[in-house]
């Protein structure tokens, strides 16, 4: 008895400690939320100013927390919970993308999808090859420590993804419906091809470059890039068949929405698995659930999944900007540039001007191309546009800094100089860009574009497509109505078909979805009726 009662009494003081640190983390854990709920409520008081946006509140939250942290910690501390570049990419990002996808507007997406593919592919692409390029060529001239070529070419990756959370937030659907088209469709795909980008300079050896490793470079990025796509499209139609042919709603609507949240989320882990882009997958799993797996719910596991995707998406989105705020005052990764901070400014300068002209490198070029194609006046992205667009995704934010810890640090730290440098240099720009350009875009859109122009925008864009539409919907909603109601002249050469208006690829794509897709998977009018099933009848089209 005596025996085991001094035992516990030395295990006692491991208790207490363990305790302790428990406590402790109650207590991080209690102060961050009762942050997000300040950024909410702030949020919401904030909501008609024409300068400030949520994101830019919850940063601003964020290192006012820091400061007060590093303060009371006596320059220890400035965070209350670790930043964990694995918890950003496996839990917080995934819900935001696929509320984008979920919620995207398809008409407005796909009419624009070949304009969105060049700027957020091939100008990713141009992007990270100038930063990469000038990064070489500047920081090799500095004393800035040793930074070998996959160094430079991850650099050119992390600064070329744009913060389509943070611009979404800025630009509204119903405000000014193309330019948000454009910047939020380029900001997903542009997310995707910049850790694909990322990933496929990790995974090759560069310090021996030549043909033969640039050729199988680029077929692994196109793989990624299509087999990313095809997985989330896979994944979505599954979820589509299984719920249309069980019919969970007859004993529970519960499991439906339950089914349905875990899919999403399965497409993600899957692409995570396989090495491939769990972005665009969760992306477009998202766009095909809307368009084949919402309609095949009950109206209540509508509601509720419209609704719960977008609240998990808002409360990430909070989550990162206020984590970020307070991980810009990190005292440890601070310290190794506190004897040289001219370094880190110049650093910082160089990166950011690179950033701005890396975007104006394809922008105005592809902005000009894309309007070759179109002859109607209207759909014509004018210079006013195109330096909104440009402006608005110059901001940069948590995927920048997640790749950058990816690359610059060990489990979130790190002890040498160079990498030290690189890591608030990243910081010192998604600081700049997300308060400086975001609190001033709003500002530039209405200098721009005036209220008279967004009106008449918004009414060209909310129009049902008219037969002059040169790049069409591939999976519009349209009315059948639409479809039938005017006689569409085929084009006679690839040539036609890209500048003559017509609707031939719309019109073949409702084709084929109605003949072979929706009876199999469902959707839209497609689902058998069964007494108290999600057959739809007066339901109005939600998209």
């Amino acid at each position: 008895m005596a025996f085991h009662l001094a035992m516990l009494m030395t295990k006692l003081p491991k208790l207490q400690n363990l305790s302790a640190s428990d406590h402790s983390s109650v207590v991080s854990l209690n102060l961050f939320v009762a942050l997000l709920c300040a950024c909410i409520v702030i949020g919401h008081l904030l909501e008609e100013n024409r300068w400030v946006n949520e994101s830019i509140t919850a940063l601003l939250i964020g290192v006012s927390t820091g400061v007060v942290i590093l303060l009371i910690s006596r320059g220890k501390s400035s965070h209350l919970l670790v930043f964990s570049e694995d918890v950003f990419f496996i839990y917080l990002l995934p819900p935001i993308i696929f509320n984008a996808g979920f919620q995207v507007k398809k008409k407005q997406f796909f009419r624009n999808f070949m304009t969105i593919v060049m700027f957020g592919a091939i100008g990713t692409l141009v992007s990270c090859t100038i930063i990469a390029f000038g990064a070489t060529q500047i920081f090799k001239k500095w004393d800035i420590g040793s930074l070998d070529i996959g160094d430079y070419l991850a650099i050119g990756a992390i600064f070329a993804a744009t913060d389509s959370v943070c611009t979404l937030q800025v630009l509204h659907q119903d405000e000014t419906p193309l330019l948000y088209s454009l910047v939020f469709g380029e900001g997903v795909v542009n997310d995707a091809t910049s850790v694909v980008l990322f990933n496929a300079i990790q995974s090759f050896d560069l310090t021996h470059l030549d043909s033969r490793i640039a050729l199988k470079f680029m077929g692994n990025f196109l793989y990624l890039f299509f087999a990313s796509t095809m997985l989330g499209v896979i994944t979505g139609l599954l979820s589509a068949f299984i719920i249309k042919k069980l019919y969970f709603a007859r004993h529970s609507t519960d499991r439906e929405v339950a089914l349905m949240m875990l899919m999403a989320y399965l497409s993600y882990i899957l692409a995570e698995l396989f090495y491939l882009s769990g972005i665009l997958t969760v992306f477009f799993c998202g766009i095909v659930m809307s368009h084949y797996t919402w309609h095949n719910v009950t109206e209540s596991s509508r509601v509720t999944t419209k609704h719960a995707f977008a609240t998990l998406s808002f409360v990430c989105e909070t989550f990162i900007f206020l984590y970020v705020g307070m991980d810009a005052l990190d005292i440890e990764k601070w310290r190794f540039v506190s004897d040289s901070p001219g370094t880190s400014v110049a650093v910082s300068s160089i990166l950011l001007s690179l950033v701005m002209l890396g975007r104006a490198a394809f922008v105005f070029p592809l902005s000009f191309l894309s309007n070759l194609f179109k002859k109607n006046q209207s759909e014509k992205i004018s210079i006013q546009q195109q330096v909104v667009i440009w402006w608005a995704g110059l901001m940069r934010g948590a995927v920048s800094i997640a790749l950058a810890y990816n690359q610059f640090t060990r489990s979130g730290h790190t002890q040498l100089r160079p990498n030290a440098i690189m890591i608030t240099s990243t910081i010192s720009v998604v600081l700049v860009s997300t308060v400086v350009f975001g609190l001033m875009t709003k500002p530039l859109i209405r200098l721009l574009m005036p209220h008279k122009q967004l009106t008449s925008t918004n009414s060209i864009m909310s129009d049902p497509p008219s037969p002059k539409s040169v790049i069409v919907p591939l999976l519009g909603q349209d009315s059948e109505a639409d479809l039938s109601g005017h006689e569409v002249r085929r084009p006679a050469s690839i040539r036609d078909l890209l500048t003559t208006p017509t609707h031939t690829v719309h019109r073949y794509w409702r084709k084929f979805d109605n003949a072979f897709m929706r009876p199999v998977f469902g959707g839209r009018g497609f689902v058998p009726f069964v007494p108290g099933s999600p057959t739809e009848r007066n339901n109005t089209q939600w998209q």
